[in-house]
């Protein structure tokens, strides 16, 4: 039987991407971090905001012009040896790039 641990179950496909990161709550200036995305939000190494923080992001879709601008919630923050990384939720997404982001992760 499969393992169906909660890190093997995922809504969409993840994608490797390269982010612009600014934490909503502290300001400042967009931080680049690794990391991936999915259809309900992404994760980012090099960064631990604290879970519940407001995070916005900016990417572009690899292979396309289009820009993600995009608001979401910091879900849980994981320690994996040295490194911390956050999983992070859109919020009030607009369907336009909710249907960029399906259509880009579909062609994956």
């Amino acid at each position: 039987m499969a393992d169906t641990s909660e890190d093997d179950r995922r809504e969409s496909v993840r994608v490797p991407i390269r982010l612009m990161v600014r934490d909503l709550e502290l300001g400042g200036s967009f931080e680049e971090r690794p990391g991936n995305l999915s259809l309900g939000g992404v994760y980012f190494t090099e960064g631990h905001p604290p879970v519940g923080n407001r995070i916005e992001v900016r990417f572009l879709l690899p292979g396309t012009s289009f820009e993600v601008r995009a608001a979401g919630e910091v879900l849980r923050v994981a320690r994996e040896g040295s490194a911390f990384g956050a999983t992070v939720r859109f919020q009030d997404l607009p369907v336009e790039t909710e249907l960029a982001i399906a259509r880009f992760l579909e062609g994956r």
